[in-house]
Protein backbone atom coordinates (compact mmCIF):
# COMPACT_ATOMS: atom_id res chain seq x y z
CA UNK A 1 0.00 0.00 0.00
CA UNK A 2 1.51 3.05 -1.15
CA UNK A 3 1.90 5.66 2.19
CA UNK A 4 2.25 9.41 1.91
CA UNK A 5 5.43 11.48 2.06
CA UNK A 6 3.86 13.12 4.77
CA UNK A 7 4.40 9.76 6.81
CA UNK A 8 7.65 8.68 5.94
CA UNK A 9 9.08 12.02 7.06
CA UNK A 10 8.19 11.19 10.58
CA UNK A 11 11.06 9.65 12.47
CA UNK A 12 10.35 7.06 14.70
CA UNK A 13 9.76 7.88 18.67
CA UNK A 14 13.03 6.05 19.86
CA UNK A 15 11.45 6.65 23.41
CA UNK A 16 9.29 3.96 23.01
CA UNK A 17 11.15 1.78 20.72
CA UNK A 18 13.51 1.54 23.37
CA UNK A 19 10.42 1.06 26.02
CA UNK A 20 8.90 -2.10 24.23
CA UNK A 21 12.55 -3.94 24.08
CA UNK A 22 12.51 -2.83 28.17
CA UNK A 23 8.90 -4.89 28.71
CA UNK A 24 9.54 -7.53 27.09
CA UNK A 25 12.64 -7.97 28.96
CA UNK A 26 11.01 -7.29 32.13
CA UNK A 27 8.26 -9.71 31.53
CA UNK A 28 11.31 -12.19 31.35
CA UNK A 29 12.89 -11.38 34.58
CA UNK A 30 9.75 -9.82 36.30
CA UNK A 31 10.28 -12.89 38.99
CA UNK A 32 14.27 -12.60 40.17
CA UNK A 33 15.75 -10.59 42.58
CA UNK A 34 16.10 -7.61 40.08
CA UNK A 35 12.79 -6.54 38.40
CA UNK A 36 12.75 -3.90 36.19
CA UNK A 37 13.06 -0.11 37.10
CA UNK A 38 11.74 2.48 34.41
CA UNK A 39 13.24 5.93 34.51
CA UNK A 40 12.69 6.27 30.84
CA UNK A 41 9.04 7.73 30.38
CA UNK A 42 7.89 11.13 31.29
CA UNK A 43 4.96 10.60 33.18
CA UNK A 44 3.88 11.94 37.06
CA UNK A 45 4.02 8.62 39.30
CA UNK A 46 1.15 10.53 41.12
CA UNK A 47 -2.40 9.97 40.04
CA UNK A 48 -5.04 12.70 39.53
CA UNK A 49 -6.43 13.58 43.02
CA UNK A 50 -9.20 12.41 44.88
CA UNK A 51 -11.35 15.61 43.92
CA UNK A 52 -10.62 15.13 40.05
CA UNK A 53 -11.55 11.15 40.65
CA UNK A 54 -15.18 12.11 42.33
CA UNK A 55 -15.82 14.52 39.62
CA UNK A 56 -15.13 12.12 36.84
CA UNK A 57 -17.25 9.33 38.22
CA UNK A 58 -20.45 12.00 38.98
CA UNK A 59 -19.97 12.94 35.23
CA UNK A 60 -20.19 9.52 34.62
CA UNK A 61 -22.99 8.30 36.50
CA UNK A 62 -25.06 11.33 35.98
CA UNK A 63 -24.82 11.09 31.89
CA UNK A 64 -23.29 14.56 31.09
CA UNK A 65 -21.14 12.97 28.22
CA UNK A 66 -22.94 14.63 25.49
CA UNK A 67 -19.89 16.68 22.94
CA UNK A 68 -18.96 20.03 24.26
CA UNK A 69 -18.34 23.13 22.67
CA UNK A 70 -15.30 22.83 20.23
CA UNK A 71 -13.29 25.25 22.23
CA UNK A 72 -14.22 23.70 25.51
CA UNK A 73 -16.30 24.10 28.36
CA UNK A 74 -16.77 27.64 29.18
CA UNK A 75 -16.37 27.16 32.80
CA UNK A 76 -13.05 25.38 32.35
CA UNK A 77 -11.27 27.84 30.11
CA UNK A 78 -12.80 30.59 33.16
CA UNK A 79 -11.00 28.23 35.75
CA UNK A 80 -7.74 28.26 33.48
CA UNK A 81 -8.18 31.85 33.56
CA UNK A 82 -8.28 32.34 36.94
CA UNK A 83 -5.37 30.11 37.39
CA UNK A 84 -3.19 32.35 35.40
CA UNK A 85 -4.02 35.28 37.52
CA UNK A 86 -3.58 33.58 40.79
CA UNK A 87 -0.37 31.50 40.16
CA UNK A 88 1.11 34.10 37.92
CA UNK A 89 -0.36 37.22 38.39
CA UNK A 90 -1.03 37.31 34.37
CA UNK A 91 -4.17 38.26 32.90
CA UNK A 92 -5.16 35.77 30.43
CA UNK A 93 -9.00 36.21 29.46
CA UNK A 94 -11.03 32.66 29.05
CA UNK A 95 -12.47 33.85 25.35
CA UNK A 96 -8.15 33.40 24.35
CA UNK A 97 -8.27 29.89 26.03
CA UNK A 98 -8.60 26.73 23.65
CA UNK A 99 -9.16 23.49 25.19
CA UNK A 100 -7.54 20.41 23.52
CA UNK A 101 -7.61 16.68 23.61
CA UNK A 102 -3.64 17.13 25.32
CA UNK A 103 -1.14 19.52 23.96
CA UNK A 104 -0.67 17.25 21.12
CA UNK A 105 -3.98 18.66 19.68
CA UNK A 106 -2.87 22.28 20.50
CA UNK A 107 0.58 21.85 18.73
CA UNK A 108 -1.43 20.31 15.54
CA UNK A 109 -3.82 22.66 16.10
CA UNK A 110 -1.23 26.02 16.28
CA UNK A 111 0.92 24.35 13.56
CA UNK A 112 -1.70 23.60 11.13
CA UNK A 113 -2.78 27.06 11.43
CA UNK A 114 -0.15 29.11 11.14
CA UNK A 115 2.63 27.09 9.29
CA UNK A 116 2.67 26.73 5.34
CA UNK A 117 4.22 23.98 2.98
CA UNK A 118 7.92 25.41 3.25
CA UNK A 119 8.19 27.39 6.37
CA UNK A 120 10.93 27.10 8.46
CA UNK A 121 10.48 27.09 12.51
CA UNK A 122 13.77 27.34 14.93
CA UNK A 123 13.83 25.26 17.76
CA UNK A 124 16.56 23.98 20.35
CA UNK A 125 18.91 21.32 20.34
CA UNK A 126 18.13 19.26 22.28
CA UNK A 127 14.72 18.97 22.35
CA UNK A 128 11.58 17.03 22.48
CA UNK A 129 11.21 15.09 19.33
CA UNK A 130 7.68 14.87 18.81
CA UNK A 131 7.09 18.99 19.14
CA UNK A 132 8.94 18.60 15.32
CA UNK A 133 7.10 16.42 14.27
CA UNK A 134 4.13 18.29 14.58
CA UNK A 135 5.83 21.21 12.22
CA UNK A 136 6.83 18.59 9.65
CA UNK A 137 3.30 17.30 9.68
CA UNK A 138 2.30 20.64 8.76
CA UNK A 139 4.36 20.43 5.79
CA UNK A 140 6.97 22.86 7.26
CA UNK A 141 10.60 22.55 8.75
CA UNK A 142 11.70 22.08 11.89
CA UNK A 143 15.54 23.99 11.95
CA UNK A 144 17.52 22.75 15.23
CA UNK A 145 20.26 25.02 16.65
CA UNK A 146 22.54 23.37 18.36
CA UNK A 147 22.72 24.85 22.62
CA UNK A 148 25.14 24.47 24.86
CA UNK A 149 25.09 24.15 28.89
CA UNK A 150 26.44 27.47 29.02
CA UNK A 151 22.64 28.71 27.47
CA UNK A 152 20.98 26.24 29.56
CA UNK A 153 20.25 24.24 26.44
CA UNK A 154 17.96 27.22 25.67
CA UNK A 155 17.99 28.88 22.03
CA UNK A 156 19.37 32.36 22.48
CA UNK A 157 18.42 35.86 20.96
CA UNK A 158 21.38 36.12 18.84
CA UNK A 159 21.29 32.42 17.49
CA UNK A 160 17.46 33.68 16.31
CA UNK A 161 18.82 36.53 14.74
CA UNK A 162 21.46 34.85 13.24
CA UNK A 163 19.66 32.55 11.79
CA UNK A 164 16.65 33.98 10.62
CA UNK A 165 16.27 33.54 6.89
CA UNK A 166 13.53 34.50 4.24
CA UNK A 167 11.57 31.06 4.63
CA UNK A 168 11.44 31.08 8.73
CA UNK A 169 8.24 31.42 10.44
CA UNK A 170 8.82 32.17 13.80
CA UNK A 171 10.55 29.89 16.63
CA UNK A 172 8.90 27.00 19.04
CA UNK A 173 10.49 26.93 22.14
CA UNK A 174 9.89 24.55 25.62
CA UNK A 175 10.36 26.38 28.41
CA UNK A 176 11.19 24.63 31.05
CA UNK A 177 12.11 21.91 28.50
CA UNK A 178 12.12 17.85 28.02
CA UNK A 179 14.56 16.61 28.23
CA UNK A 180 16.70 19.14 29.86
CA UNK A 181 14.07 20.69 32.49
CA UNK A 182 15.71 24.01 31.92
CA UNK A 183 14.00 27.10 31.18
CA UNK A 184 14.22 30.73 29.08
CA UNK A 185 14.91 33.89 31.02
CA UNK A 186 12.12 35.74 30.73
CA UNK A 187 14.19 38.63 29.17
CA UNK A 188 15.76 36.26 26.85
CA UNK A 189 12.66 35.18 25.90
CA UNK A 190 11.58 38.70 25.59
CA UNK A 191 14.08 39.62 23.24
CA UNK A 192 13.31 36.60 21.03
CA UNK A 193 9.76 37.25 20.95
CA UNK A 194 10.48 41.14 19.95
CA UNK A 195 12.73 40.23 17.03
CA UNK A 196 10.49 37.79 15.82
CA UNK A 197 7.10 40.03 16.03
CA UNK A 198 9.43 42.33 14.24
CA UNK A 199 9.71 40.00 11.80
CA UNK A 200 6.22 39.14 10.80
CA UNK A 201 7.03 35.79 12.75
CA UNK A 202 4.97 33.74 15.95
CA UNK A 203 6.52 32.88 18.99
CA UNK A 204 5.04 29.47 20.38
CA UNK A 205 6.47 28.20 23.76
CA UNK A 206 5.44 24.56 25.21
CA UNK A 207 4.80 25.38 28.87
CA UNK A 208 3.16 21.61 29.83
CA UNK A 209 6.08 22.08 32.26
CA UNK A 210 5.60 25.65 33.60
CA UNK A 211 3.40 24.30 36.91
CA UNK A 212 6.55 22.13 37.95
CA UNK A 213 8.89 24.98 37.74
CA UNK A 214 11.07 25.06 41.12
CA UNK A 215 12.99 28.56 40.33
CA UNK A 216 10.94 31.88 40.85
CA UNK A 217 13.94 33.10 37.96
CA UNK A 218 12.40 30.79 35.78
CA UNK A 219 8.69 29.77 36.60
CA UNK A 220 7.12 32.99 34.56
CA UNK A 221 4.96 32.03 31.98
CA UNK A 222 5.79 33.66 28.77
CA UNK A 223 2.24 35.14 28.09
CA UNK A 224 2.70 37.92 30.85
CA UNK A 225 5.06 39.36 27.28
CA UNK A 226 1.94 40.19 24.89
CA UNK A 227 -1.20 38.45 24.32
CA UNK A 228 1.10 37.38 20.82
CA UNK A 229 2.94 35.15 22.53
CA UNK A 230 1.52 31.42 21.77
CA UNK A 231 1.12 29.24 25.00
CA UNK A 232 0.43 25.25 25.15
CA UNK A 233 0.13 23.78 28.26
CA UNK A 234 -1.50 20.67 29.70
CA UNK A 235 -3.00 18.75 32.54
CA UNK A 236 -1.01 15.71 32.53
CA UNK A 237 2.47 16.88 33.82
CA UNK A 238 1.47 19.34 36.99
CA UNK A 239 -2.03 17.97 36.99
CA UNK A 240 -0.99 14.74 36.97
CA UNK A 241 -3.67 13.72 34.32
CA UNK A 242 -1.51 12.31 31.81
CA UNK A 243 -3.74 9.38 30.30
CA UNK A 244 -6.95 11.87 30.61
CA UNK A 245 -5.93 13.34 27.04
CA UNK A 246 -6.61 17.29 27.86
CA UNK A 247 -4.42 20.40 27.28
CA UNK A 248 -5.34 23.61 26.30
CA UNK A 249 -3.71 26.67 24.10
CA UNK A 250 -3.75 30.06 24.49
CA UNK A 251 -3.46 32.23 21.27
CA UNK A 252 -3.70 36.23 19.94
CA UNK A 253 -7.88 36.80 20.38
CA UNK A 254 -8.28 36.86 15.79
CA UNK A 255 -7.08 33.24 16.22
CA UNK A 256 -10.00 31.46 18.34
CA UNK A 257 -12.33 31.47 15.16
CA UNK A 258 -9.54 30.19 13.00
CA UNK A 259 -8.35 27.43 15.42
CA UNK A 260 -12.13 26.51 16.83
CA UNK A 261 -12.96 25.83 12.74
CA UNK A 262 -10.00 23.19 12.61
CA UNK A 263 -10.95 21.97 15.79
CA UNK A 264 -14.22 21.50 14.84
CA UNK A 265 -13.22 18.91 11.83
CA UNK A 266 -10.61 17.19 13.38
CA UNK A 267 -11.44 16.20 16.84
CA UNK A 268 -14.81 18.00 17.15
CA UNK A 269 -14.06 18.33 21.50
CA UNK A 270 -11.89 17.56 24.03
CA UNK A 271 -13.16 14.58 26.28
CA UNK A 272 -16.55 15.77 28.03
CA UNK A 273 -15.42 13.76 30.77
CA UNK A 274 -12.11 14.58 31.16
CA UNK A 275 -13.17 18.55 31.10
CA UNK A 276 -16.10 18.34 33.88
CA UNK A 277 -12.68 16.44 35.58
CA UNK A 278 -10.57 18.99 35.33
CA UNK A 279 -12.79 21.53 36.69
CA UNK A 280 -12.24 20.03 40.09
CA UNK A 281 -7.71 20.77 39.74
CA UNK A 282 -8.84 23.92 40.71
CA UNK A 283 -10.46 23.50 44.03
CA UNK A 284 -8.07 24.75 46.83
CA UNK A 285 -7.75 21.23 47.82
CA UNK A 286 -6.32 19.61 44.79
CA UNK A 287 -4.22 23.06 44.20
CA UNK A 288 -2.76 22.52 47.61
CA UNK A 289 -2.42 18.61 47.18
CA UNK A 290 -0.22 19.77 43.76
CA UNK A 291 2.01 22.29 45.28
CA UNK A 292 3.01 18.97 47.82
CA UNK A 293 3.92 17.18 45.06
CA UNK A 294 5.42 19.98 42.96
CA UNK A 295 8.16 19.70 46.34
CA UNK A 296 8.29 16.04 46.21
CA UNK A 297 9.23 16.49 42.60
CA UNK A 298 12.08 19.35 43.71
CA UNK A 299 13.28 16.90 46.94
CA UNK A 300 14.07 13.83 44.45
CA UNK A 301 15.49 16.38 41.99
CA UNK A 302 17.83 17.34 44.50
CA UNK A 303 18.26 13.98 46.06
CA UNK A 304 19.14 12.00 42.63
CA UNK A 305 21.28 14.11 40.57
CA UNK A 306 24.32 14.89 42.93
CA UNK A 307 24.34 10.94 43.31
CA UNK A 308 24.28 10.87 39.48
CA UNK A 309 27.04 13.56 39.38
CA UNK A 310 28.88 11.72 42.17
CA UNK A 311 29.69 8.66 39.54
CA UNK A 312 30.66 10.36 36.65
CA UNK A 313 27.28 10.62 35.09
CA UNK A 314 27.21 14.62 35.22
CA UNK A 315 24.20 16.85 34.79
CA UNK A 316 25.90 19.83 33.48
CA UNK A 317 22.57 22.31 34.12
CA UNK A 318 20.74 21.53 37.18
CA UNK A 319 16.96 21.26 36.00
CA UNK A 320 15.07 24.73 37.29
CA UNK A 321 11.59 22.40 36.78
CA UNK A 322 10.11 19.61 35.02
CA UNK A 323 11.31 16.30 36.25
CA UNK A 324 14.55 15.16 34.53
CA UNK A 325 17.82 14.59 34.49
CA UNK A 326 20.16 15.53 30.97
CA UNK A 327 23.26 13.64 31.82
CA UNK A 328 26.27 13.08 29.94
CA UNK A 329 27.59 9.88 29.63
CA UNK A 330 30.50 10.33 27.63
CA UNK A 331 32.68 9.21 30.71
CA UNK A 332 30.78 6.35 31.44
CA UNK A 333 30.75 4.96 28.34
CA UNK A 334 34.66 5.15 27.81
CA UNK A 335 34.75 3.22 31.34
CA UNK A 336 32.61 0.80 29.82
CA UNK A 337 34.31 0.46 26.30
CA UNK A 338 30.74 1.74 24.59
CA UNK A 339 30.14 3.76 21.36
CA UNK A 340 27.55 5.99 22.62
CA UNK A 341 24.57 6.84 24.65
CA UNK A 342 22.06 4.05 22.51
CA UNK A 343 24.69 1.18 22.99
CA UNK A 344 24.72 3.07 27.17
CA UNK A 345 21.01 3.01 27.57
CA UNK A 346 20.97 -0.63 25.36
CA UNK A 347 23.66 -1.92 28.30
CA UNK A 348 22.28 -0.52 31.50
CA UNK A 349 19.11 -2.16 30.61
CA UNK A 350 20.06 -5.59 30.04
CA UNK A 351 22.64 -5.40 32.74
CA UNK A 352 21.10 -2.97 35.49
CA UNK A 353 17.75 -3.77 34.58
CA UNK A 354 17.13 -0.61 34.76
CA UNK A 355 15.63 2.00 31.26
CA UNK A 356 16.64 4.98 30.66
CA UNK A 357 16.31 6.98 27.73
CA UNK A 358 19.24 7.78 24.71
CA UNK A 359 19.48 10.87 23.56
CA UNK A 360 19.06 10.04 19.86
CA UNK A 361 15.02 11.02 20.17
CA UNK A 362 16.11 14.77 21.59
CA UNK A 363 19.34 15.99 19.96
CA UNK A 364 20.94 15.45 16.10
CA UNK A 365 23.81 17.55 17.62
CA UNK A 366 24.89 15.20 20.21
CA UNK A 367 22.54 11.95 19.78
CA UNK A 368 25.23 9.81 21.72
CA UNK A 369 26.22 12.11 24.98
CA UNK A 370 23.69 12.28 26.60
CA UNK A 371 21.26 10.21 27.58
CA UNK A 372 17.98 11.30 29.83
CA UNK A 373 16.82 10.12 33.27
CA UNK A 374 13.16 10.57 34.71
CA UNK A 375 12.94 11.68 37.88
CA UNK A 376 9.25 10.96 38.17
CA UNK A 377 9.34 8.34 40.47
CA UNK A 378 9.22 7.56 43.82
CA UNK A 379 12.62 8.28 45.61
CA UNK A 380 12.96 4.65 47.16
CA UNK A 381 13.45 3.95 43.02
CA UNK A 382 15.54 6.93 42.82
CA UNK A 383 18.05 5.87 45.12
CA UNK A 384 17.46 1.65 43.65
CA UNK A 385 18.96 3.16 40.20
CA UNK A 386 21.42 5.11 41.51
CA UNK A 387 22.76 1.98 43.14
CA UNK A 388 22.55 -0.09 40.62
CA UNK A 389 24.05 2.85 37.94
CA UNK A 390 26.72 2.61 40.54
CA UNK A 391 27.87 -0.78 40.96
CA UNK A 392 27.65 -0.99 36.66
CA UNK A 393 29.94 1.61 37.04
CA UNK A 394 32.59 0.65 39.76
CA UNK A 395 32.88 -2.84 38.83
CA UNK A 396 33.76 -2.48 34.81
Amino acid sequence: MRTSQRASRIAPFYVMEMAKSARQLADQIRHSDSPMLFLNMGEPDFTAPPLVQEAAIRVVQDGRTAYTHALGLDALRERISDWYRNRFGVTVPARRIVVTAGASAALQLACLALIESGDEVLMPDPCYPCNRQFVQAADGRAVLLPTTAEQRFQLSAAQVEEHWQAATRGVLLASPSNPTGTSVALQELQQIHRFVSDKGGITLVDEIYLGLSHDPAFGQTALAIDDQVISINSFSKYFNMTGWRLGWLVVPEPLVAVIERLAQNLFICPSTVAQYAALACFEPESLALYEERRAAFKHRRDQFIPQLNAMGLTVPVMPDGAFYAWADCRQACQRLGLADSWAFAEHVMHEAHLVITPGRDFSHHQPGDFVRLSTASAMETLDHAAQRLRHLLETA
